[in-house]
């Protein structure tokens, strides 16, 4: 079992269908925990620019919602993805509501955290945080919750330069 890299975690979908993290190996994999009613919101509508500009490349983004911070993500799953659905087109993969920080937070956040601290040492500051994990499962690089995704962009290019 490969439970202490990236390919050993296991996460629900927005639909309910377990997803099993094997399934991403040889893809570059952006991380970001979400919210639907947070002023970075509007990053869904780049994030989804960058997965379709590369993911024929091997990008995959995933997208983690969370109510840990200031209950700005309070719905439920149907609500949660009408909102990336419907409102920003959201077609890369999103998951079921965790918690991303605590005793209780997905141990895929605590891998992320104990693999690539921030500012706040291993805690998860704020709504979109992102964590970029290269396609061989290794975390290579994390960026701030205002850390635009036309900003991860320009570090993408670098992972994928024939785009």
């Amino acid at each position: 079992m490969e439970e202490s890299t990236f390919y050993g975690f296991k996460a629900t979908s927005l639909h309910g269908k377990e997803i099993d993290f094997r399934d991403y190996k040889g893809k570059v994999v952006l991380v970001v925990n979400t919210a639907s009613k947070c002023g970075l919101t509007p990053q869904y509508e780049g994030l989804e620019k960058l997965y379709q500009k590369y993911k024929d490349q091997g990008l995959v983004i995933l997208g983690f919602p969370s109510n840990q911070f200031a209950n700005q993500e309070p719905g439920d799953e149907k609500a949660i993805s009408e909102v990336c659905e419907i409102n920003y087109g959201v077609s890369f993969p999103m998951f079921a509501k965790i918690d991303v920080n605590g005793d209780d937070a997905h141990p895929l956040y605590k891998y992320l955290k104990s693999k690539l601290g921030g500012i706040f040492g291993r805690r998860i500051k704020w709504n979109f945080t992102k964590f970029l994990v290269d396609a061989n499962g290794k975390p290579i690089k994390r960026f701030a919750p205002i850390t635009k995704p036309e900003a991860i962009d320009t570090y993408l290019q670098k992972v994928f330069p024939k785009v």
